[in-house]
């Protein structure tokens, strides 16, 4: 993650994000875009998961959300739904996270899940909370 539009990052050894392949290439309290392959991430009959597009969109929406929640806030994810539009059997795809509403308490996101075509896989929107963090 060389992106100068990344700030520093946790590590994300031995988490879901690591074994499903997401990279994510900037971030910021408004926008977060990252990308995720589809192998290794499909279901049995070879389409990419509903369940890995939901897991992109969650971790753009939560990374950006975490962004604007700032030092000694978190964000908590409170609701996700998801809207597949089209599969993907290979390649990789690109979810990009837009804030929706930016508020004290709740944000929301929308992420569109893209193919390397730009045709759109999945619509999803990410609500969270942003609480006071724990020691």
């Amino acid at each position: 993650m060389t992106d100068t539009n990344v700030p520093a990052l946790p590590s994300t050894a031995g988490t879901l994000m690591e074994r499903m392949g997401i990279a994510i290439t900037e971030v910021s309290a408004e926008r977060a875009v990252g990308t995720m392959p589809v192998a290794g991430n499909t279901q049995p009959f070879g389409l990419l998961h509903g369940g890995a597009s939901g897991v992109l969109a969650e971790t753009l929406g939560s990374y950006a959300a975490q962004v604007h929640a700032g030092p000694g806030r978190a964000a908590v994810g409170v609701e996700l739904n998801a809207t597949h539009h089209r599969s993907a059997r290979s390649g990789t795809v690109t979810g990009t996270a837009t804030a929706v509403h930016l508020g004290r308490t709740l944000v929301t996101y929308q992420v569109v899940v893209e193919d390397e075509d730009g045709r759109r896989v999945c619509t999803a929107r990410l609500t969270c909370m942003v609480i006071d963090a724990t020691a």
